[in-house]
């Protein structure tokens, strides 16, 4: 099932119910680099969903078979 939305614009729920979604490294900015309200993080890197949650080949859940 995709998901798209504010929180996971490319994210998806799996058959074992995860939520798979891009994570992302970020780094708090100096208060120099803050230009406006809520201004507070620097994104460093973006890792896709896929390589920041488990397989689910490996997740071991009971009610799912792994394909």
């Amino acid at each position: 099932m995709p998901i798209h939305d504010f929180f996971a614009d490319r994210g998806f729920v799996r058959p074992d119910g995860r939520m798979v979604h891009d994570m992302y490294l970020v780094e708090v900015k100096n208060p120099e680099e803050s230009h406006y309200d809520w201004d507070y993080y620097k994104i460093l890197k973006v890792i896709p969903g896929e390589e920041a949650f488990r397989p689910m080949s490996e997740g071991g859940c009971p009610l799912v078979v792994a394909h």
